[in-house]
């Protein structure tokens, strides 16, 4: 692959603030959003807000204390390279593959669902759609990063464009002041109680929504290639918080104002999406069709991100020798291309895995994707207790400040240690605590390996 030598792998900085900003906006709007915000009604009734706002406090903690170690020290391995500075090697090379593997699996899910759509549309073959979207984002990721930049921005102009819509035609139709409406009160939301079910519905939703913010990470390690790092991640940053206020506690709020919560579930299709039944309710026509281009676009959209993530994590991974130096390698648009180029392939291995469906492994793997952001969080947060200090003492920090230290990350741990316990006595999520720590184990074991290779090969180069 060609490669500019002046530039020793470096890579590029070619992504302005406001993609950062829309990258930011777009990325807790996924699929998850549109098709699964009913699993965590139906749990827990209207009190699903009360899981919305716990999870929504873990995030924006997580989020700042990243966004503070992002803004000093601007980095595409991000909190990976963070967690290398705190706790040394290993934990540098498990959170980097970890967070890899993650997005790998990801990715594979979320362009299974997208074909899935498209092949319909068509009338082809699910894998002829994967196919040439795979390649399309292919060639999107070997172009400069403002390419990928422009994508991103457009794809997440649309996303939030369709929530705000979503917002005002809810608000309108609670009030009744569309036609054919009538003003709707609180007779769906409390028609059963704000918390029918309780502590323990509480405790449902808020395993269902725990995850529903991740992605958002992804915002610090695409800022290591912008104008300006420390301005983009704080723009970044400050915009979490009335995001996850406005998006997902207005929608839900939308939502249970005008729909019975015991009516409500997952959606396995645009046409059950309560979005689009909500929607329906302003006779707006076409609207299946629409949800369906929408929840493409979230998948689409998702899939371009993570296969930049995962690019930029290997870049990084081999710069510190945790992986082959051919993935440090950059071409002459300074884009990491033979670490794009495996995730490509491993995003047709992913998908793959998902058409075959192998009994258990499919299971084990994509069981392990919740509790990889879990372990992902937490070690963010040790790793900021351990950092902050040292940037105090350096005058690093920039421009992004998470007050209250040692307090908030501390609080930030419990809830998180909450969250795990919670896992450990559901049925359901005790195998996504099993399974991460299962490949947890394998990495930091991995990790020694790696560690005494990468000594050898510097020894022989002296």
């Amino acid at each position: 692959m060609e490669n500019t030598e002046s530039n020793k792998g470096e890579l590029g900085n070619g992504l302005k603030t406001r993609h950062l900003t829309m990258m930011g906006l777009g990325s807790a709007i996924g699929a998850g959003l549109f098709l699964g915000t009913g699993v965590g009604i139906r749990a827990a009734g209207p009190a699903v807000l009360l899981a919305y706002l716990i999870a929504g406090i873990i995030v924006v903690l997580v989020m700042q204390m990243l966004g503070e170690l992002a803004a000093a020290r601007p980095a595409s391995g991000s909190f990976a390279t963070y967690a290398r500075q705190a706790h040394g090697h290993w934990a540098g090379f498990t959170l980097g593959w970890l967070y890899w593997f993650m997005l790998i699996m990801v990715l594979g899910a979320e362009m299974t669902g997208a074909a899935a759509i498209m092949g319909a549309w068509f009338d082809v073959a699910p894998w002829i759609p994967a196919l040439v979207c795979v390649i399309f984002f292919a060639v999107v990721n070997f172009t400069q990063v403002r390419g990928f930049g422009e994508f991103e921005f457009w794809f997440a102009f649309i996303k939030v464009a369709v929530i705000l819509l979503f917002l005002v035609v809810g608000v309108l139709l609670i009030f009744g002041l569309l036609p054919g409406s009538t003003f709707v009160g609180t007779s769906n939301f409390l028609s059963q109680g704000f918390m029918p079910h309780g502590i323990s519905g509480v405790a449902a939703g808020l395993l269902a929504v725990a995850f529903a913010f991740g992605g958002i990470e992804i915002v610090t390690i695409a800022a290591a290639e912008s104008e300006n790092p420390s301005v983009a991640i704080r723009t970044a940053v400050h915009s979490v918080i009335w995001r996850i206020a406005v998006f997902y506690l207005g929608a839900v709020l939308v939502i249970t104002f005008l729909m019975p919560y015991d009516t409500i579930s997952g959606a396995d299709s645009a046409a059950e999406s309560p979005f689009t039944i909500v929607l329906k309710m302003a006779n707006i026509p076409g609207v299946v069709g629409f949800m369906e281009a929408v929840i493409v676009l979230a998948l689409l959209s998702a899939f371009n991100a993570q296969i930049y993530a995962t690019s930029r994590l290997c870049h990084s991974l081999a710069r510190e020798g945790d992986a082959p130096r051919i993935f440090a390698v950059t071409n002459r648009n300074d884009v990491p291309i033979n670490a794009v180029i495996l995730s490509m392939v491993f995003a047709f291995v992913s998908v793959g895995l998902q058409w075959a469906n192998l009994s258990g492994l499919l299971d084990f793997l994509l069981n392990a994707v919740g509790g990889c952001l879990l372990v992902i969080w937490i070690v963010i947060a040790t790793s900021y207790l351990k950092l902050h200090p040292e940037l105090e003492r350096n005058n690093e920090i920039a421009t992004v400040r998470l007050p209250g230290y040692p307090v908030l990350p501390i609080l930030a741990l419990v809830l998180l240690a909450g969250l795990v316990i919670l896992m450990l006595f559901d049925q359901g999520a005790r195998s996504e605590i099993t399974s991460v720590s299962v490949i947890v184990v394998v990495l930091i074991v991995l990790s020694f390996f790696s560690r005494r290779s990468t000594q050898r090969s510097a020894a022989r180069s002296k």
